[in-house]
């Protein structure tokens, strides 16, 4: 199990990222790399690799997640068009950082989900 990643040292601000929320359980940042108009990640500060590694313990800081992607949501002036939530997990699912992560994407009207 990863115990360090490159979120790791974003919520320790020990490498530059534009941050647009942080608490004592997540932060949240611009992705360097957006697939949308608004493209945040949301991230719990705890490391957890992936979601099948979640337990009870974590259910504050995972609900925290979905708060705060409504208040920057609100925030980004995307809440009442709409937008993306999405969590990858392992390899099969488009993981690529092992450290969960939600992205928040909005801004534009989104394809479907998946290619057909």
């Amino acid at each position: 199990m990863a115990t360090e990643t490159i979120f790791s040292k974003i919520i320790r601000k020990e490498i530059p990222s534009d941050i647009v929320y942080q608490d004592e359980l997540v932060t949240a940042f611009r992705d360097i790399s957006p697939q949308a108009p608004t493209h945040i990640l949301i991230i719990p500060n705890k490391l957890i690799p992936t979601v099948n590694d979640v337990s009870e313990a974590d259910e504050p800081a995972l609900g925290r997640m979905l708060t705060v992607a409504a208040k920057i949501a609100a925030q980004e002036n995307i809440a009442e068009d709409g937008y993306r939530l999405i969590m990858n997990c392992n390899r099969n699912g488009g993981q690529e950082v092992y450290h969960i992560h939600m992205h928040l994407l909005g801004g534009k009207r989104l394809g479907p989900m998946l290619a057909r």
